[in-house]
């Protein structure tokens, strides 16, 4: 096997042909601000999830934002969230001025527990976010049960099915991410999506100020540009075989790992996974302070880059007790680099790696 000389990212884009010449053809068309394209995105993704419409904003976190105004939900409302997830969907409600209530999450799937949120809910609460962690749907259909607001965070999940659906097709809104890293790519861009069109033309609202009867003090800047679309257009057109060559390498690493001493991905009943991330977790770290930097160390050793998937669990920042799943899943959870855009000869790499680390 050659060794690859660099160092293998956790992440890379998966940028060919058909995008360059997408984001050439704009530059060339000179209109680069938000327009045809930008309604062209919205339609294709709109009819991807099986929703009315969409409304593409400047970046994921932008998209959150906008889904909890859409609500009217503002101070003195709660919005339950997992703890174990990136900080935008606590940053988007402590905007609005909400109060976030944070729940644990089932630590098998990584997803925000249901029991958690039933036990969290008041007469306060608003909406529930639902983050689908790593490619793997959360339990939607247990958490439908509540009858409480769901806006589902596709950011890392697109393409994955629950008993039969698209995610992002249960919730009264869905918010996406277009971000450089994510299973489609535009560089930068969000966009909130619903079956319903008075909820779609409250986003619009709020996205732009200007050609409007009247002032919105809650509308700003927070457009797409034709640029990102054209990228975001090409890649939705590839995203099938994106999510196939996903599956099949989660099926190398998984294959290489069997029988090792870590807990791989699991795939519950009804449910599919897209495999944003393999991440796998190591229960020998557990009583280590930096057991995982250690094995993220050796990784590096052998010029594969991996990394924790959540860098810290919300409770944390704010001094919270109470998240043992969240607390376990983030002292022992790995990611390993998986994305379209490994070549044979990286992947091979890889899998020498796990079976050094864990044979």
């Amino acid at each position: 096997m050659t060794i690859i000389a660099t160092m293998i990212p956790h992440s890379r884009p998966s940028i060919e042909n058909e995008d360059i010449q997408a984001a050439t053809e704009v530059l060339r068309s000179h209109h680069l601000a938000q327009g045809a394209l930008v309604e062209q995105f919205e339609r294709g993704m709109a009819a991807y999830l099986g929703l009315a419409g969409g409304v593409a904003v400047n970046s994921g976190t932008a998209a959150l934002e906008v889904a909890l105004r859409v609500l009217g939900i503002g101070a003195g409302d709660e919005v339950i969230l997992p703890s174990y997830v990136c900080a935008a969907p606590w940053l988007a409600v402590q905007r609005v001025g909400a109060t976030p209530r944070l729940v644990d999450i089932e630590l098998e799937t990584f997803s925000i527990d249901p029991a958690a949120v039933r036990e969290a809910l008041t007469s306060k609460t608003r909406a529930v976010i639902v983050p689908h962690l790593f490619g793997l749907p959360a339990h939607l259909t247990a958490l439908e049960r509540l009858g409480v607001p769901l806006i589902e965070d596709c950011a890392q999940t697109l393409g994955a099915l629950e008993q039969g659906r698209p995610v992002g097709s249960a919730g009264l809104l869905t918010v996406c991410s277009f971000y450089a890293t994510k299973l489609i790519c535009a560089g930068e861009g969000g966009m909130v999506l619903s079956r319903d069109e008075a909820l779609l033309e409250r986003a619009r609202a709020l996205r732009e100020y200007d050609g409007v009867p009247s002032l919105n003090p809650a509308a700003t800047n927070l457009k797409m540009t034709d640029l990102q679309a054209a990228i975001g257009v090409a890649q939705l057109e590839r995203v099938a075989s994106f999510l196939e060559r996903r599956v099949w390498l989660a099926h190398e690493y998984a294959t290489a790992l069997k029988g090792a001493g870590v807990v791989q991905p699991i795939v519950p009943a009804g449910r599919s996974h897209v495999y944003y991330r393999f991440v796998v977790r190591v229960p020998d770290v557990l009583n280590n302070h930096d057991g995982l930097g250690e094995v993220i160390a050796r990784f590096e050793g052998c010029r594969v880059q991996c990394r924790k998937p959540v860098f810290r669990s919300l409770h944390r920042y704010l001094g919270l007790e109470g998240f043992p799943a969240s607390e376990e899943a983030e002292r022992t959870a790995l990611s390993i680099p998986l994305f379209p855009a490994l070549t044979d000869e990286e992947v091979a790499q890889i899998v020498t790696a796990l079976r050094s680390e864990w044979s």
